[in-house]
């Protein structure tokens, strides 16, 4: 047995320890493998719950609800409707304030049908980017058994790939409060441009990327990989055009590519 697999038996035991549990499920690979993990340990004693709220994307929760059938997990939908103000303030611990009020919901969602126990997906990888959130999930002492048992974000995709899971290459999608400018208020209006101007950059092909909102500018990131695609006068006109129809003024391309974690850069 190499060590991707003792690990992983090792997050099998200590999931089926807790008896009964809730994954907060963002329908990411992190979520989606550890969903898939807690539903081997413990059957229909394993629930996954996501919040639906402006903070996610129709595109986001589509994968959730097809990872939650694959994998074959209760799958629980929560709504928050509404953004948090200390949310919508932004400051820089907004994630702390924001996964304050989300797992709260996921929490009492969990009692509602008798379970105590709480995992979030966060790996060994989480703790190289500034994560205020993580305080958060300590405070209202939810587990992370990706952490716990040692698994990077390189092991779960390996896992996840060998087990058959259909996200397991998919890129990392943070929130969409997470392309706002910290001092910048979040509003339902500004998050809704975003995702659908990240929808029309998923149309042209990119697969890594991110479309940060500085009021009326949209600042592209995309994959270093990826930056070669823009070189098209054609190319760079449509996305322009089609970004700026959503209301922003100026559309930038970040010249050095995404970074995960650029907003945290001083």
């Amino acid at each position: 047995m190499n060590e991707h697999h003792e690990k992983y038996q090792k997050l099998l035991d200590f999931i089926a320890e807790k008896g009964r549990v809730a994954v907060a499920f963002s329908g990411g690979v992190d979520s989606s493998f550890l969903s898939y993990a807690a539903y081997e340990a413990l059957g229909k004693n394993a629930v996954a719950i996501t919040i639906v709220s402006p903070m996610l994307s129709r595109r986001e929760l589509n994968d959730a609800a097809m990872s939650a059938t694959r994998i074959g997990i209760e799958h629980i939908l929560t709504e928050e409707n509404d953004i948090d103000e200390k949310v919508a303030e932004n400051p820089k611990d907004r994630c702390y304030y924001c996964k304050k009020k989300e797992f709260g919901a996921i929490i009492d969602a969990a009692k509602k049908r008798g379970i105590d126990t709480v995992f979030d997906g966060t790996n060994t990888d989480d703790e190289s980017d500034y994560r205020p959130g993580l305080k958060a999930l300590q405070e209202l002492e939810v587990l992370s058994p990706l952490r716990e048992v040692g698994l990077s974000k390189a092991e779960i995709r390996e896992l996840s790939r060998l087990a058959g899971i259909p996200v397991w290459n998919k890129p990392a999608f943070a929130c969409l409060a997470s392309r706002v400018p910290y001092g910048q208020r979040i509003t339902e209006d500004v998050l809704l441009k975003i995702e659908r101007g990240e929808e029309v950059l998923r149309a042209f092909g990119f697969e890594q990327f991110r479309l940060r909102a500085h009021d009326n500018i949209a600042r592209i990131e995309v994959a270093k990989n990826e930056r070669g695609k823009f070189f098209s006068e054609q190319t760079l006109d449509e996305i322009s055009h089609r970004i700026k129809a959503l209301g922003f003024t100026f559309v930038a391309l970040e010249l050095e590519g995404y970074k995960m974690g650029n907003l945290n850069s001083p």
